[in-house]
């Protein structure tokens, strides 16, 4: 596996990551513990060493999986996890939509630790900006934590360009993270730019448009009421539908190179940035070694620019359903 490094932080990670949120909530049922802790060792053999999970995943099991499945790893691995929401840390009852008060994120970080069994966060983002608490303030307490060894580096998720400048302005930013693919493209109009300006890495989450891009969901799938996706604009039947000429491409562009949609839309990710550094999530060993291997696979300019100009081509449909700030 090639490694890339997240801008100008010195983090090296393998080129692809794995993100592990699935493997706990959000796409139904959760599947058998024992299952994702051997899936979470097999990406370590196949020399994934970035991984990314969060308290909201759960919430609270998501790391301790984590945790789990790592710990034969420790210090051979770098582990994502992120801060900003309100549990109840005995049930996991959720307090309030956001919380990055200083104190909060210093009690968030220590019970990370534990479920995550590390001696520092190795990279602590905050989830969601919280238009309550100065960014300011989140990165000097996130500065803090690095001071006294418990965090190594700072991480935003779905932040603006003017915030993440404000952020790094007090903490250097390691790393940005935000919905980005062939279907979600928003961070280049000004989050890309800025990550390239200031040396910041961009680590794109649902990279595969939540499976979309695949071409293994069909236009009339449906979605349990505990899958995320039966509530996200962009999987209603007749978006779905109207998004179908973005899987066709795709589709076209794979036969071409005996390879599959999914390997396409990440090696087209790959080949914006050579800091970008995206996280698939999968529940399947088959799905891991295929979305592993596009990190060999070559795009040369004149197929990006096909794609792009096609792509320029196609209106997507339904909006995405990130939580990402619209301001600042």
């Amino acid at each position: 596996m090639q490694t890339r490094k997240l801008g100008k932080s010195g983090l090296e990670v393998s080129a692809i990551g794995l993100g592990c949120m699935g493997m706990s909530a959000n796409y139904g049922p959760a599947p058998d513990k024992q299952e994702m802790i051997a899936l979470i060792r097999n990406a370590v053999e196949h020399g994934v060493t970035f991984f990314d999970t969060a308290e909201s995943y759960g919430p609270f099991i998501n790391e301790e999986l984590v945790g789990e499945g790592l710990a034969p790893f420790r210090g051979k691995v770098v582990i994502g996890t992120k801060f900003g929401h309100n549990f109840d840390p005995k049930t996991g009852a959720n307090l309030s939509s956001l919380n990055s008060r200083p104190e909060h994120i210093r009690q968030v970080a220590e019970a990370s630790l534990k479920r995550l069994r590390v001696e520092a966060i190795d990279l602590f983002y905050q989830h969601r900006v919280d238009p309550n608490v100065p960014i300011e303030e989140v990165a000097g307490a996130v500065k803090d934590l690095i001071a006294q060894g418990k965090v190594r580096h700072f991480g935003l998720s779905e932040a603006a360009a003017g915030t993440i400048r404000r952020a790094h302005a007090v903490l250097p930013v390691t790393a940005v993270q935000s919905e980005y693919s062939l279907w979600a493209r928003d961070p280049e109009a000004e989050v890309l730019p800025t990550c390239e300006e200031l040396g910041i890495g961009f680590v794109p989450w649902s990279p595969l448009g939540q499976g979309f891009l695949t071409g293994k969901v069909e236009t009339g799938t449906t979605f349990a009421s505990t899958d995320i996706r039966s509530r996200f604009p962009r999987f209603t039947p007749e978006a779905m539908q109207a998004n179908l000429p973005l899987v066709e491409l795709l589709n076209d562009l794979a036969t071409k190179k005996n390879v599959t949609p999914a390997q396409i839309a990440l090696a087209w990710l790959l080949a914006q940035k050579p800091w970008i550094v995206p996280i698939p999530g999968t529940r399947k060993l088959e799905r891991l070694e295929e979305n592993l291997a596009a990190a060999a696979i070559e795009l040369a300019p004149a197929e990006l620019h096909e794609i792009d100009e096609a792509t320029s081509q196609i209106r997507v449909h339904g909006e995405r359903g990130s939580g990402r700030e619209k301001y600042g």
